[in-house]
């Protein structure tokens, strides 16, 4: 797809780099059939090749509209479209300058900028953490839609105190320590058991998706350098930079990319991007010192593939695979396994109605993975997605890494 770019862009750098991605799009139609908001909407324009139609227009010198930039806010980021498409087209990398440049020509409305500016601010503050408490101990009182954002109090066991020659480092992350704290001492029970040490760099903190996505994307780069600095003294003692949100774990992964141009960091964040890998990335590893030292729990389980884990890392089968080589009875729904859940980041509470429907949807089919016997347990590999999931259901949702580490024998 060709693309003539207008007078203004002639020499702005993301624009070349758009109308680059724009030309390896055929406009066949493919990615269409597993995009989530066009399977509900039925609007091409809330498809991936609509979407790339309009970005291809303002390029191009059209004016951008409300309905320009809602049709581009409406898109959940899942990149579903990139493992259909047959061209290799980076629809998200166009994606994020499409919303760039709609953004500086199209001014939102005062309440939405409000919240938009709460969210990236305030989750990724150092008081998201009381903040959390604090909903967390009024949460019987709050109304429904917020009750779902706020879960439960967790107990979350302790962080193993034995030294080993192995080193990883883990990025905490900025609302899973607070939603979920178990999360991150799971990981380091579960790695200390086959002999590796996890580390945390205290001033490593959101991993900058949040803001990159909300379009404060020099906040969110600020932020990625902020971590690349916390992280670069440890790196020549660990062999990896393990991430258990694969949220993050995407967004890191693309450090390399996402700061190219920045002379100070561009190598190092290079390097970064090398050495980061997805929890699930280990389990061949843990399976093979873990065998014969665990008791999986009875019951089956069924496993959602996070979007940022099987899209945007193309990583796909290791969780269902490893574990239940280690007797775990776990599945992967045969029904729209690939489509978003609908948590998306922020994404369920910009866009709550496509949200819901897409959690519902994605629990309909969860729920049946086993015939008419319901799963004892869902899990996933991304905070965002066990939240959301979690509010529409009954059933316990959890990370898969928790599990693994209830299921550890303990030694005398």
């Amino acid at each position: 797809m060709h693309t003539h770019l207008a007078p203004e862009y002639q020499d702005n750098a993301d624009a070349s780099a758009a109308a680059a991605i724009l030309r390896k799009c055929v406009h066949c139609g493919f990615c269409t059939a597993t995009c989530p908001t066009y399977q509900l909407l039925g609007d091409e324009l809330d498809g991936p090749r609509g979407r790339i139609y309009l970005i291809k227009q303002v390029l191009e010198g059209n004016a951008p509209t409300r309905k320009t930039q809602a049709h581009l806010d409406r898109c959940l980021t899942c990149r579903s479209c990139e493992s259909t498409c047959p061209s290799g087209v980076a629809y998200g990398h166009l994606l994020d300058i499409g919303r760039k440049l709609v953004e500086a020509k199209v001014a939102r409305p005062p309440a939405e900028r409000a919240l938009r500016w709460v969210l990236k601010e305030g989750l990724t503050s150092p008081l998201f953490g009381p903040a959390m408490k604090l909903g967390q101990r009024v949460r019987p009182l709050l109304p429904q839609a917020l009750k779902n954002k706020v879960p439960a109090p967790q107990a979350a066991g302790a962080w193993p105190t034995a030294q080993h020659a192995r080193k990883v480092l883990l990025l905490a992350g900025c609302v899973q320590p607070a939603m979920s704290p178990n999360i991150n001492r799971a990981t380091a029970r579960v790695l200390d058991a086959m002999g590796v040490q996890t580390l945390i760099a205290p001033d490593a903190g959101c991993c900058g998706a949040v803001k990159f996505h909300l379009n404060d994307q020099e906040g969110g780069k600020a932020q990625m350098r902020a971590n690349i600095d916390a992280w670069w003294p440890l790196l020549p003692g660990v062999e990896a930079i393990i991430m258990n949100a694969s949220g993050c774990g995407v967004t890191v992964k693309e450090y390399g990319h996402l700061l190219q141009d920045d002379p100070l960091y561009a190598a190092k964040a290079r390097r970064v991007s090398e050495l980061t890998q997805d929890l699930s990335q280990w389990l061949p590893q843990l399976g093979a010192a873990l065998r014969g030292k665990v008791r999986p729990p009875a019951g089956p389980i069924v496993f959602h593939p996070p979007c940022s884990l099987q899209h945007g890392q193309q990583l796909r089968g290791a969780v269902e695979q490893h574990l239940g080589e280690l007797g775990f009875q776990i599945k992967v729904t045969g029904a729209e396994s690939h489509l978003c859940c609908g948590s998306a980041g922020t994404y369920s509470v910009l866009n709550p109605e496509l949200a819901y429907q897409l959690r519902d949807r994605k629990l309909g089919h969860l729920n049946s993975t086993f015939g008419a016997e319901k799963p004892a347990l869902i899990v996933s590999a991304n905070m965002g997605c066990i939240t959301h999931l979690q509010s529409g259901t009954s059933t316990p949702v959890r990370h898969w890494i928790e599990v693994l580490d209830e299921a550890l024998l303990k030694s005398p």
